[in-house]
């Protein structure tokens, strides 16, 4: 079988007729494609078609396309009725229910209808390439092209061959992706691919923090977005993408790596979702949708105190940093060596809590408090106290950072604070799918910084922190919990011996 996608007559046929069936529909529509759409719902077809055309019209109004060059998108997008109609089409894409049968069953449908060498792509975001194709009289001829919502804004498509594609079925797809305007990455046959594989960190990690009490959801994404630089917070983006489509994201990948402990779904998660309580689509999620929303109180009390005098700072893991920056603010600073017998005295750990640093440093707990340094993150200060940290410690503490003009967040004690948790499990994961060779390491960066709008690809956030920092708070968070999730990959663990950069191969 010879399969060839860069025909300047090619013509794709979309199943599918919804948000995503559709958006693919125009993009490919407007590439210059002969686009033909196809939906099992009556009337669905006609609604999409006049969807995509009142989309154009306000591409028309903004001045980013002509009137002409809409009549002819337009043109080139044309109903089925019948799936007889898809004969001409050298390229299917399918975007229909997520359910293993009934996609296996429009494949065999078409398999008899389009040409023996044309292609036959899932949109699949959750089920196996191979596992559809098995039930395929030629599996060399199916492939995968996921695109993400909505099809017309995002800019990556994953191209994934299964076990018994044709060999040069990955070669193909990426042509076609540049084709149509997208940016290819080549992923392997595995749940989750890239984009969703590497989301199993920022949600779940944020969802383990607020069960645990650590931080409330409006703290954690304050935290992210203005300490990491994260567009929008985990709990935003729980929401906005639905409870529920999530949490299922979260049980699939977890389930099909056999109970992998760094998939670990929420249980309080799965008990929002049964309550209804799915963000934007039902009005009510970790925020209210549907009044002013209400400023809840914060996680932790502080004690109003003047700015100290002086404090005391460990000299170790950005101590160094701390004392220069609180010493900008006018505070004298004591850096390492034996603490006086009053003031706050500040640790700056890496995967440890507070309780730990304190007793590790032989420290008074009832006056330490920790302060998040790792990569320097400065749009916003995170106190730690520990259970014995004195009120009015924690008030000068926070009185102290905030002389530096940034907002401080006090957080109940935590290995790792809150940034470093999930700046740690993002980068983590993201080796973990460089170790299983599922993607290139290049390509995971560039898939998670274009599917899921990340300010940087996990590998790259690794390097920028430092491979061995990035080590030292998971060792810490596992050594004092002891739970298996927070164990390093190979991947990073050995770059991080050797000194190099996450994105050097084997």
């Amino acid at each position: 079988m010879t399969i060839d996608l860069s025909k300047s007559d090619l013509v794709v046929a979309v199943f599918g007729a919804g948000t995503m069936g559709r958006g693919i529909a125009q993009v490919c529509a407007q590439a210059g494609i002969t686009t033909l759409l196809y939906d099992a719902r009556d009337g669905a077809v006609a609604e999409a078609i006049a969807a995509v055309g009142k989309g154009l019209d306000g591409q028309v109004a903004k001045g980013r396309m002509t009137e002409e060059a809409k009549r002819d998108v337009m043109a080139r997008l044309k109903p089925m009725t019948t799936l007889a109609e898809a004969a001409p089409a050298g390229l299917v894409i399918e975007a229909i229910v997520e359910d293993l049968a009934v996609k296996r069953d429009l494949f065999r449908a078409l398999e008899d209808i389009i040409a023996p060498d044309a292609v036959i792509a899932s949109n699949t975001s959750s089920l196996s390439v191979t596992e559809i194709a098995a039930g395929c009289a030629k599996p060399e001829r199916v492939g995968g092209l996921h695109f993400f919502n909505p099809p017309p804004v995002m800019k990556l498509v994953e191209a994934i061959a299964g076990l018994r594609s044709e060999p040069a079925m990955a070669k193909e797809l990426v042509g076609f992706i540049k084709r149509i305007g997208k940016v290819p990455i080549v992923a392997t046959d595995t749940p989750g691919f890239v984009v969703n594989h590497a989301g199993r960190a920022y949600g779940p990690e944020a969802l383990r923090i607020v069960d645990q009490g650590i931080a409330s959801a409006a703290e954690v994404d304050g935290l992210m977005k203005e300490a990491a630089g994260f567009r929008m917070g985990p709990f935003e983006l729980l929401d906005l993408v639905g409870g529920d489509v999530t949490h299922a994201v979260m049980e699939s990948i977890y389930g099909r790596y056999y109970d992998e402990p760094m998939y670990q779904p929420s249980a309080q998660m799965a008990v929002r979702v049964a309550g209804g309580l799915l963000g934007r689509k039902s009005k009510q999620g970790f925020y209210d949708y549907s009044a002013t929303p209400a400023v809840s109180p914060p996680t932790v009390a502080i004690s109003a105190q003047p700015k100290p005098v002086s404090v005391w700072v460990a000299d170790e893991d950005g101590g160094a940093d701390l004392a220069a920056l609180l010493q900008s603010a006018g505070i004298a600073v004591t850096l390492g060596g034996t603490p006086g017998t009053e003031g706050v005295l500040f640790v700056t750990p890496l995967g440890e809590d507070c309780t730990a640093a304190a007793l590790r440093l032989k420290l008074d707990p009832a006056r330490t408090v920790a302060v998040d340094m790792l990569g320097r993150f400065k749009g916003r200060y995170t106190a730690m106290k520990n259970p014995l940290t004195a009120p009015e410690a924690l008030g000068a503490a926070v009185a102290a950072l905030g002389a530096t003009g940034a907002p401080v967040t006090a957080i109940n004690d935590s290995t790792g604070f809150v940034v470093q948790r999930i700046a740690a499990m993002i980068v983590n994961v993201g080796c973990r799918i460089a170790e299983l060779r599922v993607a290139a390491p290049l390509d995971i960066d560039t898939a998670v910084e274009l599917g899921l709008n990340y300010p940087k690809g996990p590998l790259a956030l690794g390097n920028l922190l430092g491979p061995a920092a990035v080590l030292k708070v998971l060792d810490g968070m596992f050594a004092l919990t002891q739970d298996p999730k927070y164990r390093a990959t190979t991947w990073l663990r050995r770059r991080a011996m050797l000194g190099v950069s996450l994105h050097t191969p084997d």
